[in-house]
């Protein structure tokens, strides 16, 4: 049986936790603080923790000393799911229908309008969603030929381009090269996920 903690639990909000590891990190972190870790996902931890050892302050030290910070406010919240979400679709799912349909996945996801959910992001971010999704799928785009598993082909195809032209354009028109000479490059030329604009 799990020794309680005495204290408070609360559900904090966290941006740019945006991967497993960072999951493992931080549920590390948080245990070494002598933070009991009831829920942790992407974007959010539930914790419960002594308020005679452990304050609120400690706990965003913690996270920004990482990389991470709370998220204060309902559409600070909305716009890092918004986020996750992207994230998740053209990272992690291997669905290759689920890039065409994106927007009908943020609002299924999200239970929001695309217009809504746009609007919000743009506000927030100063940057529009869909460039946001481009800058998502260049990320992912990189990543695949770098692994060369794929043809470029097979890589417009599973990022819902058109054609290898259109892929092509928009890569060179977001990164300044063409596929060929990012692949030419020895190190590879990706950018943080959660760090694209």
């Amino acid at each position: 049986m799990a020794e309680s903690v005495p204290g408070i639990t609360n559900t904090f909000h966290i941006k740019n936790m945006v991967s497993q590891c960072s999951i493992h990190l931080l549920k590390e972190k948080f245990e070494e603080l002598n933070i009991r870790v009831n829920n942790i996902m992407l974007g959010q931890a539930n914790l419960t923790y002594d308020p005679g050892q452990v304050t609120e302050k400690d706990i965003k030290t913690l996270l920004l000393k990482y990389g991470f910070e709370l998220i204060m406010g309902r559409e600070k919240q909305l716009v890092e799911n918004i986020k996750i979400s992207v994230i998740e679709l053209v990272h992690q799912m291997n669905n290759m229908d689920s890039i065409i349909r994106k927007s009908d996945y943020l609002v299924e996801k999200l239970g929001m309008s695309y217009q809504y959910l746009s609007k919000v992001f743009s506000t927030n971010e100063g940057i529009t969603l869909e460039k946001y999704i481009i800058l998502q799928k260049i990320e992912r785009i990189k990543e695949l030929v770098y692994l060369d598993e794929y043809t470029l082909s097979e890589i417009a195809f599973m990022m819902d381009y058109s054609s290898v032209q259109y892929l092509s354009n928009q890569f060179r028109k977001i990164t300044g090269f063409s596929v060929t000479e990012f692949k030419k490059n020895e190190i590879p030329l990706k950018k943080s996920i959660d760090r694209l604009h």
